[in-house]
């Protein structure tokens, strides 16, 4: 009863029959909002993605690094995921390599003790 009178007071939307017949129309503004998206969130994100990966694929022994805690080092020794690195002061912690930020160019300078050390010096 009474919904049948809302439905008839409503009415057709002025020119309805010239957006029923383009139906990208309607869908326009949603596949400008994915491109927009596409380009400035989720395509950046995916390289700089693809350039971490590489960069944990590459490390080897003597590179100064940087873990996602903020612990400065150089490598020692990589073992599969696991790196040994040396933070100083004849120090050494074991760290996943999936948690290394990246190459530590600015960091403070690692000197170490020990063996290598004595291969440095001759």
């Amino acid at each position: 009863m009474f919904f049948d009178s809302v439905a008839f007071a409503m009415g057709a939307a002025p020119g309805g029959d010239q957006s029923a017949s383009n139906p990208i129309g309607a869908f326009l503004p949603l596949i400008l909002m994915f491109a927009i998206f596409y380009f400035l969130l989720i395509r950046p994100q995916q390289k700089k993605a693809k350039q971490h990966k590489e960069l944990l694929a590459n490390l080897k022994k003597g590179d100064s690094i940087i873990t996602s805690g903020g612990i400065y080092g150089r490598i020692m020794a990589a073992n599969g995921d696991v790196l040994t690195i040396d933070v100083g002061g004849g120090a050494e912690l074991k760290v996943n390599r999936a948690f290394v930020s990246g190459l530590a160019d600015g960091g403070p300078k690692i000197e170490s003790k020990g063996k290598d050390k004595a291969k440095e010096t001759e």
